[in-house]
Protein backbone atom coordinates (compact mmCIF):
# COMPACT_ATOMS: atom_id res chain seq x y z
CA UNK A 1 0.00 0.00 0.00
CA UNK A 2 1.26 3.19 -0.76
CA UNK A 3 2.15 5.89 1.84
CA UNK A 4 -0.28 8.36 0.55
CA UNK A 5 -2.97 5.51 0.47
CA UNK A 6 -2.15 4.94 4.43
CA UNK A 7 -2.49 8.65 4.52
CA UNK A 8 -6.10 8.71 2.77
CA UNK A 9 -7.35 5.73 4.87
CA UNK A 10 -6.51 6.86 7.92
CA UNK A 11 -8.49 9.99 7.48
CA UNK A 12 -10.65 8.96 5.74
CA UNK A 13 -11.58 5.63 7.39
CA UNK A 14 -14.00 3.26 6.33
CA UNK A 15 -16.24 6.23 5.29
CA UNK A 16 -14.68 6.72 2.14
CA UNK A 17 -15.19 2.98 0.98
CA UNK A 18 -18.43 2.60 1.58
CA UNK A 19 -21.33 2.99 -1.06
CA UNK A 20 -24.74 4.07 -0.65
CA UNK A 21 -26.83 1.33 -0.89
CA UNK A 22 -28.56 0.72 -4.00
CA UNK A 23 -32.26 -0.79 -3.61
CA UNK A 24 -32.91 -4.37 -5.25
CA UNK A 25 -34.44 -3.63 -8.80
CA UNK A 26 -36.92 -6.52 -8.36
CA UNK A 27 -38.09 -4.49 -4.90
CA UNK A 28 -39.39 -1.68 -6.65
CA UNK A 29 -43.14 -2.13 -8.07
CA UNK A 30 -43.16 -2.17 -11.87
CA UNK A 31 -45.91 0.85 -11.81
CA UNK A 32 -43.47 3.00 -9.97
CA UNK A 33 -42.72 6.28 -12.07
CA UNK A 34 -38.46 6.21 -11.46
CA UNK A 35 -35.97 4.01 -9.60
CA UNK A 36 -34.27 5.98 -7.20
CA UNK A 37 -31.36 8.17 -8.04
CA UNK A 38 -27.89 7.22 -6.65
CA UNK A 39 -26.78 9.62 -4.24
CA UNK A 40 -22.96 10.87 -3.90
CA UNK A 41 -21.13 10.36 -0.75
CA UNK A 42 -20.47 13.72 1.43
CA UNK A 43 -16.93 14.54 0.88
CA UNK A 44 -15.05 13.96 4.17
CA UNK A 45 -13.70 16.94 5.74
CA UNK A 46 -9.92 16.80 6.37
CA UNK A 47 -9.46 19.62 9.12
CA UNK A 48 -12.25 18.26 10.83
CA UNK A 49 -11.40 14.64 10.91
CA UNK A 50 -7.54 15.77 11.51
CA UNK A 51 -8.62 17.86 14.36
CA UNK A 52 -10.57 14.96 16.04
CA UNK A 53 -7.58 13.10 15.84
CA UNK A 54 -5.23 12.12 19.29
CA UNK A 55 -3.15 14.54 19.49
CA UNK A 56 -3.71 16.67 17.19
CA UNK A 57 -3.88 19.80 19.27
CA UNK A 58 -0.13 18.89 20.32
CA UNK A 59 1.00 18.59 16.33
CA UNK A 60 1.37 21.07 13.82
CA UNK A 61 -0.17 18.81 11.34
CA UNK A 62 -1.70 21.84 9.43
CA UNK A 63 1.52 23.19 8.14
CA UNK A 64 4.12 20.31 8.60
CA UNK A 65 4.47 17.08 6.65
CA UNK A 66 6.28 15.16 9.52
CA UNK A 67 3.64 16.20 12.15
CA UNK A 68 0.62 14.96 9.73
CA UNK A 69 2.30 11.79 9.07
CA UNK A 70 2.95 11.85 12.91
CA UNK A 71 -0.89 12.18 13.67
CA UNK A 72 -1.74 9.55 11.65
CA UNK A 73 0.39 7.06 12.89
CA UNK A 74 3.08 6.44 10.01
CA UNK A 75 6.34 6.96 10.72
CA UNK A 76 7.83 10.24 8.85
CA UNK A 77 11.27 9.20 8.39
CA UNK A 78 13.31 11.10 5.40
CA UNK A 79 12.54 7.80 3.24
CA UNK A 80 9.36 7.79 4.04
CA UNK A 81 8.63 11.50 3.25
CA UNK A 82 10.93 11.06 -0.18
CA UNK A 83 8.69 7.61 -1.16
CA UNK A 84 5.73 9.84 -0.71
CA UNK A 85 7.06 13.06 -2.33
CA UNK A 86 7.67 10.42 -5.60
CA UNK A 87 4.03 9.01 -5.07
CA UNK A 88 3.35 12.61 -5.73
CA UNK A 89 5.13 13.14 -8.40
CA UNK A 90 8.57 14.87 -6.81
CA UNK A 91 11.07 13.65 -7.53
CA UNK A 92 13.44 15.96 -7.00
CA UNK A 93 12.75 15.76 -3.07
CA UNK A 94 15.89 16.85 -0.72
CA UNK A 95 13.87 16.94 2.16
CA UNK A 96 14.28 20.51 2.84
CA UNK A 97 12.01 23.13 4.91
CA UNK A 98 11.04 24.22 1.49
CA UNK A 99 10.56 20.30 0.08
CA UNK A 100 8.76 19.74 3.20
CA UNK A 101 6.32 22.92 2.95
CA UNK A 102 5.52 21.77 -0.75
CA UNK A 103 4.96 18.11 0.29
CA UNK A 104 2.24 19.00 2.46
CA UNK A 105 0.50 21.07 -0.32
CA UNK A 106 0.98 18.25 -2.33
CA UNK A 107 -0.73 15.94 -0.11
CA UNK A 108 -3.48 17.99 0.90
CA UNK A 109 -4.23 18.75 -3.02
CA UNK A 110 -4.03 14.92 -3.55
CA UNK A 111 -6.96 14.36 -0.38
CA UNK A 112 -9.33 17.35 -2.26
CA UNK A 113 -8.58 15.13 -5.63
CA UNK A 114 -9.88 12.33 -3.58
CA UNK A 115 -12.94 13.46 -2.29
CA UNK A 116 -11.70 15.70 0.38
CA UNK A 117 -13.01 18.60 1.60
CA UNK A 118 -9.74 20.40 2.35
CA UNK A 119 -10.16 24.73 3.71
CA UNK A 120 -8.22 27.06 1.29
CA UNK A 121 -5.20 27.85 3.72
CA UNK A 122 -4.19 24.78 4.07
CA UNK A 123 -3.71 24.53 0.13
CA UNK A 124 -2.21 27.78 -0.94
Amino acid sequence: MSIFSKIKDAIFGHKAQAAPATPDASAIPMDSPAQPAPTMAEPVDIEASLGAMAGADNLNWRSSIVDLMKLVGIDASYENRKDLAHELGNADYSGSAEDNIMLHKQVMKALADNGGKVPAELLD
